[in-house]
Order: C-alpha cells, then sequence, then structure tokens
C-alpha cells in the first residue's frame, strides 16, 4: 500500500494547544450531502512521521499498513467536500500523532461512506435540544448548529461543554457569538481546572445540572416530551448525565426504541 491511496488534501489546521486542533480537509471528489453529527472515517500510513509531541507507542504495527478512526464530522452538513474534524491527540496512540504532524498540503485518507444515527431527525418540531459534551465530543453538536441553528428559532437550543482548562474549549468564540446573536441559544461552558481569571462555571457538567441550571438560565423543562437530550463524550459523563435524567423518565433513543435520549461515546 501506498500514498497513492490518499484523496484529501489539509487545507487547514489550528493547533489550539499541542494535543487539540481543529483539521479542516478537503476531498478530491465531493460526497453526498450528510446528516449533521454523523461520522466518517480518516486515516494515515503507518509510515507517516509522529508528532514531536507524542511518545513511541509500545504497540508494534506493521509497515506501510492503513490507521484508521472515526470522527464525528464538526462542519456544516452542505459542505460536501471541505470537512472539520476536532481532534485530541493521544500521545501513545497510532494515529493521531501521525496527524498532528500533518501541515497544509499535505496528504491523507477519508472515507466514502458518511454514517451514524447521532443527528436531530427524530426530534419533533418545537421540541427544545439540550446537547451536552466532554473534550471533542462537542465537534457533532457544530455540525447541528451549523446545519439547523436558523431552523430552530422556535425551540430553545443548549450546549453545556465540560474541560480541563480555558484553552481546551474549542469553539469557545463561535458558540458565545452564537449566543449573542441567538436569543434561543444558550451556551454554559465548564472547568475543572480553572483559575482565578476565569470567572465561569466550574466543576462537573453533573453538578450544573442538580443545580437546575437549564430550568433557571435557558428556561428549559427537563421533560422527555418537550426536551430531547445528546450526550457525546466521555463515558462517565455519560452514565452519570444518563443516571440524572432517569429520574425525569427519559429513555435511550435506539432503532428499535423512539426516545428523547441520545448518546454518543467516544
Amino acid at each position: 500500500m501506498d500514498s497513492s491511496i490518499y484523496n484529501a488534501t489539509v487545507i487547514g489546521k489550528i493547533l489550539l494547544t499541542p494535543d487539540l486542533m481543529i483539521l479542516r480537509i478537503k476531498t478530491d471528489e465531493p460526497r453526498n450531502e450528510f446528516i449533521a453529527g454523523q461520522y466518517t472515517t480518516i486515516g494515515l500510513l503507518s509510515n507517516e512521521e509522529r508528532s514531536a509531541n507524542s511518545v513511541v507507542t509500545i504497540e508494534p504495527i506493521s509497515d506501510n499498513l492503513l490507521i484508521k478512526r472515526h470522527y464525528s464530522i464538526a462542519s456544516a452538513k452542505h459542505e460536501v467536500s471541505e470537512f472539520e474534524f476536532y481532534i485530541s491527540q493521544v500521545k501513545s496512540g497510532q494515529l493521531t500523532p501521525r496527524l498532528f504532524n500533518l501541515t497544509q498540503g499535505r496528504r491523507m485518507w477519508i472515507d466514502t461512506k458518511i454514517q451514524g444515527l447521532f443527528h436531530l431527525n427524530q426530534v419533533p418540531p418545537n421540541c427544545d435540544i439540550v446537547m451536552i459534551a466532554t473534550g471533542t465530543g462537542l465537534a457533532p453538536y457544530m455540525s447541528f448548529l451549523r446545519s439547523h441553528l436558523q431552523e430552530h428559532r422556535t425551540s430553545k437550543l443548549a450546549v453545556v461543554h465540560g474541560a480541563a482548562y480555558p484553552w481546551d474549549l474549542g469553539y469557545y468564540s463561535e458558540l458565545r457569538f452564537i449566543e449573542k446573536n441567538f436569543d434561543n441559544f444558550y451556551y454554559f461552558p465548564t472547568l475543572l481546572k480553572a483559575d482565578s481569571t476565569w470567572s465561569g462555571l466550574t466543576g462537573y457538567i453533573e453538578k450544573h445540572l442538580d443545580d437546575n441550571i437549564l430550568q433557571n438560565q435557558a428556561k428549559i423543562e427537563i421533560n422527555p416530551n418537550k426536551t430531547h437530550f445528546f450526550l457525546c463524550g466521555n463515558p462517565k459523563m455519560i452514565e452519570s448525565v444518563t443516571n440524572y435524567l432517569n429520574k425525569f423518565n427519559f429513555t435511550i433513543h435506539r432503532n428499535e426504541q423512539c426516545g428523547s435520549l441520545h448518546i454518543e461515546e467516544y
């Protein structure tokens, strides 16, 4: 296998921290319009160099192997040639250290398939929508907002994003801009390791749910008939928030069962 399998070019890379980036790539051929919230698979060959900020993995890997992983798409659904991804580096991983070593103009691989069931299609009209994420679990919500914000002017929308430090809040400026310009949108970033320069929320997401932040500040009712919740990110957060919502009789949405709780684990 050689680099002739590559079918996309890096057109932008924003390094938010040494281990967090926004990566934009342009495909050689356009894809079909996808559904906001879906994911695709991206990859690099194993002979690509790793970032200087990574560590050597103890797991052996074959030469000239295409290393692939699923990533949620952060760009809007109508962007079928230029795709954006929000990526955290796993220093001992196989793919992300190679992705972090990419520069503009470099080539890579992206699947032609876009798939996934984590989207807004099953949310009834006029239902409020709460999007809860940790880390890079924010990515599908950026696609939600960029694709559907204008269509949901009669619903309340809220993003609750948990991170460690202020610099881990990717898309902070864009989300604050949306909040300023759309009176039905609410953004609640919360930090676990904030210093004295941070004047916003601190602590775990669950703490703020228990403190009724959605009801008091966004006037969103915790009611499965009126509000749909989306959870994406750390499995511990998902388990904890799911337990919280179970007290309000939320059920998980599955292929065979409609529910008001939608889950995507990272």
